[in-house]
């Protein structure tokens, strides 16, 4: 059913962002009186799930969920149209009009896409406001590592005060911080004292490359439910108890806990838990799984911090929220031209970008991915290679500069090279979501 859901919510998403922005082309050839011969939602070879036609544009939607196009006339696409390019220009063709429409034209589609993340981030906090967890409110009890934070030189019971002597309101903004940011050193108070943490060199392709978070807020063991065949509830542990000893050995934290406890199966330990006001012993058989079938109470432990926004106030917020993430990605798009990144492993396909979304279906998560995707969609595009929009308008910013027309058969030779590099990309994309998926 997760799956379901998933696929669900990726088509939805698809759906509404490659519509926008091929209204954006369509809208702007519309403005210069070019004709449109096709308007299409998803790819449809060979036959259309729906179609008609309306004035002199065919509208339809696809059976492939790849993608989808406007038709323009007179223009070199994926079409390859090449007997339309062999009659005489036409005036209203997209071919016979200024560079500086053409350019318009093309780079639309990107403008709408950015809109459309605007107006998403402006009714996300309108409507949800915003949410986080401060990074003071973790410092309350500290982080704890797995072996990526230990050997980056971070210890359980760190707080992180700042990266690179800047503070990080949002706690879950810091391992983005890093690695977006190239930092360098990290503040944190360690036992009462100020330190300086200096990251090692190489640390952040392991970084970009780690699955699960490397650091996580401390918290205290409280005991929150327990597994059906529980030793620890048989042993009369009860909901609410705070864990605080094993064996004599202080565990006021899981992570202290999980390590005594993981290390004891098969045997007897004495659990001391905090009752009331009361110390209790119960002795509790770890199971051969080092398990003693506990579940946690994290409810209530952390202030979070919320703000909530008027539809005015949310305006200027969401168009922030937008650039921010543009900064963010073109970051991102940065980090796979570091040597220590191998970015042919980083790439991936509709299988990646699908389990991105939660397998329930949550509204905010859902608009919240569709305006980072709408951002990724149009700064995409933006690239200059040719079958991307980003390509056409290289080849018209060429023209504007030098005052040449490219001929024909050199921007039908880029298309034919950009669609096969594409389709490179995509099968490497799709080599890797696979290969992920079985290991």
């Amino acid at each position: 059913m997760e799956v379901v859901v998933k696929i669900a919510q990726l088509l939805l998403c698809f759906a509404i962002l490659i519509f926008v922005h091929e209204l954006g082309h369509f809208i702007a050839a519309k403005l210069f009186k070019t004709r449109v011969e096709k308007f299409y939602l998803f790819f449809n070879p060979w036959f259309s799930l729906f179609k008609f036609k309306k004035g002199e544009t065919e509208y339809g939607i696809g059976w492939v969920p790849l993608g989808g196009y406007v038709k323009i006339a007179g223009m070199i696409d994926e079409s390859m149209d090449k007997e339309q390019m062999k009659q005489q220009p036409q005036p209203w063709e997209f071919r016979s009009k200024p560079a500086w429409q053409r350019l318009i034209i093309m780079v639309a589609g990107v403008i709408m896409n950015v809109i459309a993340a605007m107006i998403i981030y402006i009714g996300i906090f309108s409507h949800y406001g915003q949410t986080f967890l401060p990074t003071e409110s973790v410092n309350k009890y500290g982080i704890t590592v797995d072996s990526l934070g230990y050997e980056m030189g971070l210890r359980n019971g760190d707080k992180i005060l700042s990266v690179d002597n800047e503070a990080v309101e949002s706690f879950y903004k810091i391992p983005e911080t890093l690695l977006l940011d190239d930092a360098k050193t990290i503040q944190v108070e360690r036992n009462g004292l100020q330190t300086d943490v200096t990251i090692p060199d190489g640390i952040m392709a392991k970084l970009i490359n780690q699955k699960t978070p490397f650091i996580s807020p401390r918290i205290p063991f409280i005991v929150g439910g327990f597994t059906d065949s529980s030793p620890a509830k048989d042993a009369g542990l009860l909901v609410d108890d705070k864990i605080i000893a094993v064996d004599g050995t202080s565990t006021e934290y899981f992570d202290q806990f999980k390590e005594i406890i993981s290390n004891s199966a098969n045997r007897s330990v004495v659990i001391s838990v905090l009752r009331s006001s009361d110390t209790v012993d119960c002795t509790v058989n770890v199971g051969a799984d080092g398990l003693v079938g506990i579940y946690s109470n994290t409810a209530n432990l952390f202030e979070f911090s919320r703000e909530d926004y008027t539809f005015l106030q949310a305006i200027p917020a969401g168009c922030a929220e937008a650039f921010s993430s543009i900064g963010s990605y073109l970051k991102q798009l940065k980090l796979l031209f570091s040597p220590e990144v191998k970015a042919y492993q980083s790439v991936g396909s509709f299988i990646t970008i699908g389990n991105l979304f939660p397998g329930t279906w949550q509204w905010e998560s859902f608009w919240r991915l569709t305006a980072f995707i709408s951002i990724i969609l149009a700064i995409m595009n933006l690239l200059p290679i040719p079958a991307l929009d980003g390509g056409h308008v290289l080849f018209v910013l060429i023209e504007i500069v030098t005052r040449r027309k490219p001929s024909d058969k050199v921007l039908e030779y880029a298309q034919t090279i950009g669609m096969i590099l594409l389709l490179a990309l995509f099968a490497l994309a799709m080599w890797n979501d696979i290969t992920r998926l079985f290991n």
